[in-house]
């Protein structure tokens, strides 16, 4: 338990000193918009490839990509059910707002908290995989269907997908696991040194993000939304994983932990950019992604606390 409580320590103090970093503009306007394409072209991809290069494959596509699975979908259709049904929102509304309540930040927030709480980045790797390759295109395509505005071929998602780094970095790990091929310790070292800016240039990022948010300020008359939104992404998805987890598959001990924990992830910042390129659900997109992810790490601790 003390292990945990210090990984998530590590993690807090790394998004504080980018709440300061950015706060005093120590490293200008546009600093948060480069780390987090460092990241996300560069970085992260090197991590990924070298940490499932040496996964084993049968962990990762087994259990916990069932759960991460399962849990997401029960929670977008309930949520979409209430929405949809209940609060008597326009379709496309309804889809933003069950995307807002069931994909989860697995690059920015779950790397880091795997590496620095679960000890291991292929932890979140079933996450990343099911939402970059499946979840969010289905998102994006039936919202394309219910809206005038936008229409994208199956061919254009696919492409979507393989244009996607972190897919291409983990479907090349996956492929070098799979296969057995040993990558030179000559390639290997530079991919290493620079998969290793990830971690801290994310949670840098994640912390600059954090100055000037002030969610449900400006709700439009969809605060109900918005803390429906967000009881179901930190709260009701973690639980339906955990019931499933435990007891359908058996799951206990660090697995099911981890499990969980991924699961309890803030909501993934580009809800707001679909909802604004779709123009729709913009406000409860924007207030669940600021509230989830400013209550997120003292609901995963709490996750930690209850299964320790």
């Amino acid at each position: 338990m003390l292990g945990v409580l210090a990984g998530f320590f590590v993690v807090w103090s790394i998004i504080l000193v980018g709440w300061f970093v950015g706060r005093k503009k120590i490293l200008g306007e546009n600093a948060r918009q480069v780390l987090s394409g460092l990241t996300f072209f560069v970085a992260s991809p090197a991590l990924l490839f070298e940490t499932l290069s040496k996964a084993k494959l049968q962990e990762v596509f087994a259990a916990p990509l069932l759960v991460t699975a399962v849990a997401a979908f029960a929670t977008a259709a309930i949520f979409f059910a209430i929405t949809k049904f209940l609060l008597k929102r326009a379709l496309p509304e309804a889809l933003m707002s069950s995307m807002a309540a069931s994909l989860a930040n697995s690059a920015n927030l779950g790397i880091p908290i795997a590496v620095y709480v679960l000890g291991d980045a292929s932890y979140v790797a079933p996450l990343l995989i099911f939402q970059l390759a499946f979840f969010t295109p289905l998102f994006l395509m039936i919202l394309d269907s219910s809206t005038s505005s936008h229409r994208t071929t199956p061919l254009g998602f696919v492409v979507m997908i393989l244009r996607n780094p972190m897919i291409v970095g983990s479907g090349l790990g996956l492929l070098v696991a799979g296969t057995g091929l040993q990558v030179p310790p000559l390639v290997m070292e530079p991919i290493h040194l620079i998969g290793g800016a990830a971690i801290p240039a994310m949670l840098i990022a994640f912390g600059m993000s954090l100055n000037g948010s002030r969610p449900l300020q400006a709700s439009a008359g969809r605060r109900v939304d918005t803390l429906l939104a967000s009881l179901f992404k930190l709260v009701i998805q973690p639980a339906i994983a955990y019931v499933f987890a435990h007891f359908a598959l058996g799951m206990e001990g660090h697995a099911l932990f981890a499990v969980v924990v991924t699961s309890a992830l803030p909501t993934a910042q580009n809800v707001f950019v679909a909802a604004s390129r779709y123009k729709t659900g913009l406000t409860v997109a924007k207030d669940t992604v600021l509230l989830t992810t400013v209550v997120a790490v003292p609901a995963m601790i709490g996750v930690a606390l209850l299964l320790a």
